[in-house]
């Protein structure tokens, strides 16, 4: 079988980065509005509880599935699920963006190029603070 395609969720993208911030500290950044921006859309509001919709000013759609505080987010995107997950790593936090249920081998590299550029951008505005 392929990298990136599993039997279970199609094929599938992951990206990590352990940065060097308190978990409490990355889970506030990224459950809040600037970082939700970042990863999720501009616009995005979660309730955090399992089937709540939500909207992107960019007209995404799709529902929480899951959300436990200082650990994980996991929301449907379009005909995909995102999972972003914290854990605590050597001098910092893991964090950690998942992406399933992608359609081709294609689809699977426009999104880790996109997950980089995202965990970049969250590195960035972190180190900014």
């Amino acid at each position: 079988m392929p990298t990136g395609l599993t039997k279970d969720v199609g094929w599938q993208i992951g990206v990590s980065r352990t940065l060097p911030h308190p978990l409490p500290v990355v889970w506030e950044f990224i459950s809040g509005a600037e970082g939700l921006a970042l990863w999720l859309g501009a616009g995005a509001v979660l309730t955090p509880e399992r089937g709540a919709p939500y909207r992107t000013d960019a007209g995404v759609t799709g529902e929480v599935r899951g959300y436990r505080p200082a650990d994980r987010i996991r929301v449907t995107r379009g005909s995909s699920t995102v999972q972003v997950a914290l854990a605590p790593g050597g001098s910092g936090t893991v964090l950690r963006f998942h992406e399933e249920h992608l359609a081709s081998a294609e689809e699977r590299e426009q999104r880790r190029a996109h997950w980089k550029r995202v965990m970049d951008r969250v590195a960035a505005a972190l180190d900014g603070r």
